[in-house]
């Protein structure tokens, strides 16, 4: 098999985009645009990927500096094969090149396949039958069927433009010719640029045969160039998202209301209501039930848990049987074993919550360790932050916390401790004793400073 190189042209600016973000970083699916073009060119596994970037580069570089990329600067957008020109100096002379747009982000791992198979010996181009085909350029061919050349639009005669089969600028060719042609284009065009398309009429002078894969997916060829464009592929990834859960046996309570920006796994008989939205890394176990309206983003939710509505999910790993929500909000660093129940309008930060135990109503848990089978009564508060550091609740097995309590901490509860309701406790509350707190007066401290930021 030939050495690969592939080259993704990713300078344009973008201007319809009304946006100062480079066009390849706005998002798709919650992932940026120049990303699944990446992932495409990773999947085809060449010896070399070679990023030919422009406006805002730099910016496009940092998101993208932990890759193996080569990257080149086209300073002056002076058309694709002027930027193809720009990566010759990085090609492998005995490799083959396959030319990938950095605005298509659904493009097709299996044609660009077909096409590097094509490439040996030939230049292999992907073209696809446009019932307008306004804007795009134009495949000639011959009586026999064999592509002689691309004229672009704004270049096309009026029998030209006629012409429904259009280019989608993705091709594969041998570098020993590609090196040549590039040396031989010209900008004698209406845009006074170097259309990388040229070369196709210089494989044909040199010939070297010229062949056109045809693909019937649209979208998978389709750039974006505005935002309106944006919200269509958006629509159709989310679409295709959805036809791979439901062949896994996931159940979607409408196919349409579903938003995956990153990476979903989904056991057996999953249920995902409607307006879910899963960002990062997101796995559900088997049995898992999610509920109408829930933000889930980079968690772990094991087997046979119940989400409810309106809950919110962030950096969080949840154990078995659980049951969340309604409107539950479980940020970074929050952990539930199994058979937690965390109810409505409860908050947890930074919180480890053991087998069984329960909060159900109203309640702020922050950097707080709850053991086993506590239970939280409604309205009770961790007071972790004084202002300036933060400290540590620490609850133990079969604690029983009233409502409308709160722990200021650094503080512990023992096992089996009661805290009576309404108690604001501050220091720590012995095992298997009840403990309350009852205030007579209220009092003002003259001279009183704020805590300062100890630092670390």
């Amino acid at each position: 098999m030939s050495k690969l190189n592939i080259i993704i042209l990713a300078a344009g600016k973008g201007t319809r985009m009304h946006s100062s973000l480079p066009k390849v970083l706005h998002r798709v699916g919650g992932k940026p645009i120049l990303g699944h073009v990446i992932d495409c060119a990773k999947s085809l596994e060449p010896q070399k990927i070679i990023v030919v970037y422009g406006f805002g580069g730099e910016t496009v570089k940092q998101v993208y500096e932990h890759e193996n990329i080569t990257w080149v600067n086209q300073a002056e957008q002076l058309g694709t094969g002027h930027a193809v020109q720009q990566a010759v100096p990085y090609l492998d002379a005995d490799a083959n090149t396959l030319v990938l747009l950095g605005d298509v982000p659904l493009v097709d791992h299996q044609a660009c396949a077909q096409l590097i198979a094509q490439a040996n010996e030939k230049l292999a181009i992907l073209s696809f039958n446009k019932a307008d085909p306004t804007g795009y350029g134009r495949i000639l061919r011959e009586a026999s069927g064999n592509v002689s050349a691309i004229v672009e639009h704004k270049d096309a005669t009026e029998a030209q433009r006629a012409i429904t089969e259009v280019n989608t600028g993705i091709m594969a060719m041998p570098n020993q010719h590609l090196t040549q042609w590039l040396s031989r284009l010209r900008n004698h065009n209406a845009q006074g640029e170097y259309y990388l398309t040229d070369i196709v009429a210089l494989a044909v002078q040199d010939n070297v045969h010229v062949v056109a894969e045809i693909t019937q997916d649209e979208w998978s060829v389709t750039g974006i160039n505005a935002k309106s464009d944006l919200v269509h592929i958006e629509r159709v990834y989310q679409s295709r998202i959805a036809v791979k859960l439901l062949q896994q046996g996931v159940t979607l309570k409408d196919p349409a209301r579903l938003d995956v920006r990153g990476e979903l796994s989904c056991g057996q008989d999953v249920e995902i209501d409607v307006n879910c939205v899963f960002e990062g890394y997101v796995t559900l176990g088997d049995d898992v039930k999610i509920a109408a309206n829930c933000v889930i983003r980079n968690a772990i939710i094991a087997a046979g848990t119940q989400i409810a509505p309106f809950t919110h999910i962030d950096d969080t790993q949840i154990g078995e049987n659980s049951r969340i929500g309604p409107y539950a909000r479980l940020r970074p660093g929050t952990t539930l074993a199994a058979d937690t129940h965390i109810g409505n309008f409860v908050e947890l930060k930074n919180a480890q919550v053991d087998v069984g135990s329960k909060i159900n109503h109203l309640s702020y848990v922050g950097d707080s360790t709850v053991g086993k089978h506590v239970n939280i009564g409604a309205g009770t508060i961790t007071c972790n932050y004084d202002g300036a550091n933060k400290f540590r609740t620490i609850i133990e097995d079969d604690a029983f916390i009233g409502s409308d309590t709160q722990l200021v901490a650094p503080v512990t509860i023992g096992r089996g401790a009661t805290i009576a309701a309404g108690s604001t406790i501050t220091k720590n509350a012995p095992a298997d004793q009840l403990t309350l707190c009852r205030a007579k007066e209220q009092k003002s401290i003259a001279g009183w400073k704020r805590p300062q930021k100890i630092k670390k």
